[in-house]
């Protein structure tokens, strides 16, 4: 790869991608060398494996790799993005060479460590040469299997830094090297040899006593727990790939009067298509000719289709509910709206900060002060002239003891125990990251449409004229709207069919272009559309009907006049429904102390009444999709927590730009991919068990760092005073392991709030 021909455009932001991080403290170390750089600005993210970096003029993206690279770190500069006809062939932009490699490292090393670990804690399956076997599975578990975290620990030391990887290296290898010692020049490797179990506190010679199970054990814990953040933490980058999934990808061009199908991409400004029924719209365009109903819900969350005509913008990725158009391109590729909100979500993502692991910022201390502590015990006991087998000994015990396998489980048990039995429950998790934020959380944002309601049109209500029967409403306005493929006119007759079954057959079905439908039913001749339309047939609604109808429309909902044989005989009112369960969402949501906003693209009055039905104060309408990342921004500057729920595409990017963002999973791919937490179920007590269940996680995961940590400071001074040999450091750390396994598996008995418990 070439990086030396590029330079950076004054003041311009790049982006590097960053391998090799196995922590957060490696994003700090990163970060503070790329901002020692004259006129650098550098923001490293561990969650996403990107550098956000700002430039000079001029300046080379090689010195920022050779940076990095000096860190001990790889860095290259994004590949561009293929076509969907360079990508089709095959599946290699969905590979992760490191993500196959720990699960192939995973696998091997648990299949090689289960009968290690099997032989040295139980004695009947201890045959004569059972310790020599234990070393042909053991070794290369320690040495290939832990392999990442050696390299780590390498890279750390030469640039005088320290993290969990040393740790682990260390002890690992101090198990491997004292096992090989004890086997090739102590009494361990003769034949027969047996592990017994010797709780008596007093030092010992330990030249008899092998501790491969030790560093196979921990290798396996430590790899499982990489593997699953790996997996969840490489889906930060999908809600891209999502958003953009939505376009177009051919459109129906003509020049000269000649249709043709070109791809998306070869299309260009001022270029004419054809938009038909149920396609979606190419690009950024104006309508030359034709009328119709845009459905643009996926792209802004508005649940009612828009009534476009010559002269009016349309919006690529929008999808064409009615009638035929022809459209003048006006923005293509990256100029679109859709291309905007793509990076959007990137630039949204990539501003997260950091998430510190607590194990992580410990350890920073923790490793370096285990190692003089070991260092330390082995010269103190030289000095005091006790044999050097006992002084190695008692420093082997004191790597052993601290060795982090229960601090490796800490996160990992939790997190699949907690994240498993929210799949149970519909809730998706996708990372430790993720639960940091849920405690802290104090304002949640509701997107309206999808979320709080149905975001489908429904038929709410029917009134009528004095001696109109709503049967008879019902079914002749419904057998008319049934032969339109108009969303409005699909509620109603969907409303219709729901109340009286079949409808009639209609003859002579004109559509008139943006006022509603004629048509004969059962020898009427019905009219059913706006008020216009009914009133150039001098079919006039009464004044209280009339008056009916600017009460329903104040409120946001869509009203549709009927009439027939000359005269107005009622009105149909359509509107989004809130979902049944929204209003006790929001009332948990509450006693969560959490304090509940509605963000809408819909008007005021659309918003305020669907508030008012929930028991929401606080709203905001009328926000474009750019806008709802800058009320989460402004939310956030104030100095709240946020949290985001939402469905649609328009709100992936706050989603992303939320402390914490949870997707509907009724909704579309890009807002389930660019949120933290997804709810299979369109229940909105969905998010409430979310944060619930989050925080609960979270608490487990921090009160078995505490015990892990606790263990090793209580039983390190022990193995330093040589009362404890490896052999039962490594059993007090399995019990360690036990523990920690068994607080997190608590976490299968979370209910869900939306459910009776028997607890």
């Amino acid at each position: 790869m070439s990086t030396t021909a590029a330079t950076s455009p004054a003041g311009s932001s790049l982006e590097l991608e960053i391998g090799g991080m196995t922590c957060a403290s490696c994003a700090m170390r990163i970060e503070k060398k790329l901002n020692k750089l004259d006129g650098v600005a550098a923001t490293v993210n561990y969650a996403t494996e990107k550098a956000r970096v700002t430039v000079p003029a001029g300046y080379d993206p090689a010195q920022l790799i050779a940076e990095v690279e000096k860190t001990g770190y790889t860095a290259v500069l994004p590949a561009p993005k293929r076509t969907d006809a360079e990508g089709a062939g095959g599946t290699d932009r969905d590979a992760d060479p490191e993500l196959t490699s720990l699960r192939e490292r995973l696998i091997v090393s648990t299949v090689l460590t289960v009968p290690v670990v099997g032989m040295a804690m139980i004695p009947a399956l201890q045959f004569t040469y059972w310790q020599w076997a234990s070393l042909a599975l053991a070794a290369p578990v320690i040495v290939w299997g832990a392999f990442p975290f050696h390299r780590a620990a390498w890279a750390n030391l030469r640039h005088g830094a320290a993290t969990m990887d040393t740790l682990i290296s260390l002890g690992t290898l101090a198990a491997f090297a004292w096992s090989l010692y004890a086997l090739f020049l102590g009494t361990a490797g003769t034949p027969g040899m047996t592990h017994g179990f010797e709780f008596a506190l007093s030092p010992a010679d330990g030249s008899a006593n092998i501790y491969l199970e030790v560093g196979a054990g921990v290798t396996v814990f430590i790899l499982a727990g990489r593997y699953f953040e790996k997996r969840s933490k490489r889906q930060a980058g999908a809600a891209l790939r999502a958003l953009l999934e939505l376009g177009a990808k051919d459109v129906s061009i003509l020049r000269d009067g000649i249709e043709g199908k070109i791809p998306i991409d070869d299309l260009r400004v001022g270029d004419e298509f054809l938009v038909r029924p149920g396609e979606k719209i190419a690009t950024d365009g104006v309508v030359v000719s034709g009328t119709s109903a845009v459905d643009a819900s996926m792209l802004t969350g508005e649940s009612v289709p828009v009534e476009v005509a010559p002269g009016d913008p349309v919006t690529g990725a929008t999808v064409n509910a009615g009638g035929r158009l022809v459209v003048r391109a006006t923005r293509v590729g990256a100029d679109t709206q859709l291309a905007q909100m793509a990076r959007l979500v990137e630039d949204a993502q990539t501003g997260k900060a950091e998430v510190q692991r607590l194990a992580d910022r410990v350890s920073g201390v923790f490793v370096p002060i285990v190692i003089l502590i070991a260092a330390a015990t082995l010269g103190a006991w030289l000095g005091a002239g006790a044999p050097a087998s006992v002084a190695f000994t008692a420093a082997v015990a004191v790597l052993v003891i601290a060795c982090p396998c229960a601090l490796g489980l800490a996160t990992p048990t939790a997190l699949l125990v907690g994240t498993g039995r929210g799949a149970q429950l519909g809730i998706l998790i996708k990372g430790p990251e993720v639960l940091e934020s849920t405690r802290k959380v104090d304002t949640v944002v509701l997107d309206k449409t999808g979320t709080v309601t149905s975001g489908r049109m429904t038929l709410v209500d029917v009134m009528l004229e004095s001696g109109t029967d709503r049967a008879e409403l019902l079914r002749l306005a419904g057998a008319l709207e049934d032969a339109s493929e108009h969303p409005i006119a699909q509620a109603i007759a969907k409303g219709a069919v729901a109340e009286l079954g079949a409808l009639p057959a209609v003859d002579g079905f004109v559509n008139l272009e943006g006022k509603g439908v004629q048509g004969i039913v059962d020898g009427r001749a019905v009219l059913v559309g706006r008020e216009a339309l009914l009133d150039d047939w001098a079919q006039r609604l009464s004044p209280g009907l009339a008056a009916a109808k600017a009460r329903a429309e104040d409120e946001g909902k869509t009203v549709v006049a009927v009439g027939w044989d000359g005269a107005a005989r009622g009105i149909l009112v359509v509107a989004d429904t809130v979902k049944p369960t929204s209003a006790a969402a929001v009332s948990q949501l509450r006693e969560l102390g959490l304090t509940p906003v509605l963000l809408t693209g819909d008007h005021e009055a659309v918003a305020r009444r669907i508030a008012a039905a929930v028991g929401i104060d606080e709203v905001i309408a009328g926000v474009l999709p750019a806008g709802k990342v800058d009320v989460v921004a402004r939310l956030q500057r104030e100095g709240k927590v946020v949290a985001m729920v939402g469905d649609g595409v328009n709100d992936a990017p706050a989603l992303a730009q939320a402390d914490l963002g949870i997707a509907m999973g009724t909704g579309t791919d890009a807002a389930i991919e660019a949120s933290d937490i997804t709810l299979v179920r369109g229940d909105l007590r969905g998010a409430v068990d979310a944060i619930r269940l989050s925080r609960r996680t979270l608490g487990t995961i921090k009160s078995n760092l505490f015990w892990a940590f606790a263990y090793n400071v209580a039983a390190i001074p022990i193995a330093a005073l040589g009362l404890l040999n490896p052999m039962l450091a490594g059993a007090a750390m399995a019990l360690s392991s036990v523990f920690v396994v068994g607080n997190s598996l608590r976490l299968r008995g979370f209910a869900s709030s939306s459910r009776p418990t028997t607890a």
